[in-house]
């Protein structure tokens, strides 16, 4: 892209909704975003049966009610992010300032890289609760929702490092300066250089003067005569 500026054209330029919706980050973000439902939306639906001992609720993860909580707000802090970082990819076409432009990539850098480690994370905490979780009518009536935020959130550690690595890519492309030497060079070829005052051609007497130390010759000086003879 001619005149680049960490993956965006020039600042104010129109955007293109159908190149936006193409674009492999606005891909990546809109499943990241379901992804995350897919995970908090079950673990809060289905996520808690009754105990085999009395009528209180319980995780279905091993009764870790700590697993639940971790998942729920796993699942709910992405879904956030990826609708914030989605408006933030449409509005970045409209960031005139560099200096904004690197701070939105390295936050949509850091973000992604640490949600990715929790993903991660979380992939390993569920799956271990879960392997660790005794059979009871609790747990088969609940088993698909365990085993779907399990699986979702293993598909969002790779579109969340799909994410990253977007970012990264964007934060090494920087920004494109030889939009700034081209403007400034057409700035500076449309004004001419200063030209010499042209003259009319003709120097007029008045700018000569007479010779220094010229004096007035004397043919007959006073004082003398011919002599006679």
């Amino acid at each position: 892209m001619e005149g680049a500026s960490f993956g965006a054209g020039r600042a104010g330029a129109a955007l293109d909704p159908v190149s936006f919706a193409r674009r492999p980050q606005t891909l990546l973000r809109v499943v990241s975003w379901v992804f995350s439902i897919a995970v908090f939306g079950p673990i809060v639906n289905e996520g808690y049966v009754n105990s085999d001992s009395g009528p209180e609720l319980r995780c279905v993860f091993n009764g870790n009610a700590g697993a639940c909580r971790f998942g729920i707000v796993l699942g709910l802090g992405a879904f956030i992010a990826c609708a914030a970082f989605l408006l933030l990819d449409v509005r970045f076409q409209q960031i005139s300032s560099v200096r904004d432009r690197r701070r939105a990539v390295l936050l949509d850098l850091g973000f992604s890289g640490v949600w990715s480690f929790l993903w991660f994370v979380g992939f390993c905490f569920l799956t271990n609760q879960w392997q660790r979780t005794a059979p009871g009518p609790g747990t088969a009536q609940a088993g698909d929702a365990a085993r779907a935020a399990i699986t979702f959130s293993f598909f969002s550690i790779l579109s969340w490092v799909a994410l990253t690595v977007k970012a990264l890519q964007r934060f090494r492309l920087g920004t494109d300066m030889s939009l700034f030497a081209t403007d400034q060079l057409g700035a500076g070829a449309a004004q001419g250089y200063p030209g010499y005052p042209v003259g009319s051609g003709v120097e007029g007497t008045e700018t000569y003067q007479s010779p220094p130390f010229t004096e007035t010759l004397d043919t007959s000086p006073k004082g003398y005569q011919v002599p006679a003879y």
